[in-house]
């Protein structure tokens, strides 16, 4: 019985510690999880509790600095967790699409009322694009423009012309007055109403518009076709009774004009275009052309100055102008104006001054005026600074006469505008002013006169009784979007009594006495005035 009983007391041990051991396990946890990393879906059980970041250590799997993670990394796993892990990758993709062309119509007064005509066909251009593409496991998520679309070819706007039904007021037109409308050479004579175009094959470029003397006949500089080895050439226009231009010798032309008193004589200079940019770049010579007027062939051909760097900013330029009488040739550069010895081919400098940075593609240069009996000259002169700015950043601009033998030289309008333009007119035919007028555009905002809207300012020819003449009181300035940078905005009338000026794209008449205005063209298309006979 003793045995039976110590059996029993160990079998009864066993069980116990049997059914401990199988409590034990039963309580031990069991945590299941699944995961998707890299396309696939894992499924674990683990035994024992483990943070996230514990379990991804265990699993091999390493996480990216832009990878995305559903789950703290210090978050403990809990039974049927679903753990995603997102790789994110980034990408630049750039793309061109199209640009629509926009479509634009436009007056033109050389076709009749109701009549259209095309003028410039549209074409899309083209944009590019690029973004910073975020892709989540292979699949793009976010889309981000790096910058704003670079033109990759600008769009061509469609161009339709339409006539137009306005007529200008007769106001009567001393000599002869021209002028270029939408590339094209018009002439005035008689009143503001007998316009007449003079061309319709050439496409000027406006580089060269000189009217003659006495008014019968124009220089014009055009464009030569794609496929020329010039940019542009000369021709001689009559203005008179229709007839064909006549195609001149010189090509490459930047500046040309007539020799007063001397019918058949031009001046002119050349350029070069730049192959790869287009730009223009001048030679700084002159030449002087002896021609048959009635054929248009070169008799005499001289060189009056050679080429040369041309001083500061050389490549866009030096500016000539005729004396009237027709002994003297001023010249005008960046940095300063003087007088051409034309016998012994060299510059004589009267006004000298820091030339004007425009930080941008041109530069500038002062337009010069003769007066009347050929003794003074008139000009803008950049100023010295106003405060710590550099000398080529003055906004100063005054307008200066200046003996053209150089014995004197004198302030006229302080701050007048960098557009200034200062012109002496004719001798007038009757009044105080017998010896004449001086005209300028003077700058609304005076310091910023690159930008600034301008006056038309009428004095006598000393300076005295000054006085604005034209737009009228209220009305927008004259802005330089009205004439070229080198091309006077305005061109007085043989008789000194009117002013035709270029407003808002439109030719004007200005009776110099009573300050009255008639507009002559309507299309805002008009340019380059001039005024003789």
């Amino acid at each position: 019985m003793r045995w039976l009983d110590a059996a029993k007391f160990f079998w009864l041990l066993l069980c116990c510690g049997l059914a401990a051991a199988c409590g034990a396990l039963q309580d031990e946890p069991a945590i299941e999880v699944l995961i998707h990393v890299d396309g696939s879906v894992r499924t674990r059980v683990y035994a024992n509790e483990l943070t996230v970041d514990q379990m991804l250590s265990r699993e091999g799997i390493e996480l990216a600095q832009r990878d995305r993670l559903s789950h703290p990394l210090v978050s403990p796993l809990e039974n049927g967790m679903v753990i995603t892990i997102r790789r994110v990758s980034e990408r630049q993709e750039c793309e061109r699409r199209a640009i629509q062309f926009e479509r634009r119509r436009l007056p033109k007064e050389s076709l009749r009322p109701g009549e259209e005509q095309l003028g410039q066909v549209g074409a899309s251009g083209i944009e590019e694009v690029c973004y910073r593409v975020i892709l989540e496991d292979g699949v793009e998520a976010e889309r981000q423009a790096l910058d704003v679309p670079a033109i990759v070819e600008a769009p061509t706007a469609e161009i339709t012309y339409y006539g137009i039904a306005q007529v200008a007021a007769p106001v009567p037109v001393a000599g002869r007055l021209s002028y270029i409308n939408h590339g094209e050479a018009w002439t005035i004579t008689g009143d503001a109403s007998n316009k007449r175009r003079l061309t319709s094959s050439l496409r000027l470029d406006s580089l060269v518009f000189d009217q003659s003397q006495a008014g019968e006949r124009l220089l014009v500089s055009a464009k030569t076709t794609a496929d020329s080895d010039f940019f542009n050439a000369l021709w001689m226009l009559p203005t008179g009774e229709p007839t064909n231009a006549v195609r001149l010798t010189p090509t490459d032309v930047l500046y040309a004009e007539w020799r007063p008193h001397v019918d058949d004589v031009v001046a002119y200079s050349t350029g070069l275009r730049d192959a790869a940019t287009g730009e223009l770049r001048a030679l700084n010579n002159l030449w002087l052309l002896q021609i048959d007027l009635a054929s248009g062939r070169a008799l005499r051909i001289n060189e009056a100055l050679p080429e040369s760097p041309g001083g500061a900013y050389g490549a866009w330029g030096t500016g000539f102008a005729w004396a009237p009488s027709g002994a003297n040739l001023a010249w005008a550069r960046a940095d300063g104006f003087g007088l051409v010895d034309l016998a012994a081919g060299a510059m004589l400098a009267l006004q000298s001054y820091a030339p004007f940075d425009s930080a941008a593609n041109w530069t500038w240069r002062s337009t010069l005026s003769w007066s009347a009996d050929s003794r003074l000259l008139l000009a803008t002169v950049h100023g010295a600074p106003l405060g710590d700015e550099p000398a080529t950043a003055s906004p100063v601009f005054d307008v200066a006469v200046v003996a053209a033998d150089g014995s004197f030289a004198a302030p006229m309008q302080p701050m007048a505008g960098m557009w200034a333009a200062p012109t002496f007119s004719p001798v007038a035919a009757r009044g105080a002013s017998s010896e004449g007028y001086i005209a300028w555009l003077a700058a609304r905002q005076p310091e910023t006169s690159l930008s600034s809207q301008y006056d038309l300012m009428i004095a006598d020819r000393d300076g005295s009784n000054e006085r604005r003449l034209f737009p009228p009181a209220g009305e927008t300035g004259i802005a330089r979007g009205d004439f070229t940078t080198h091309a006077p905005p305005f061109a007085w009338s043989p008789d000194a009594r009117h002013i035709a000026i270029i407003y808002r794209g439109d030719l004007w008449l200005v009776a110099v006495e009573s300050a009255a205005a008639t507009q002559v063209t309507f299309d805002g298309a008009s340019t380059h005035p001039a005024w003789s006979g």
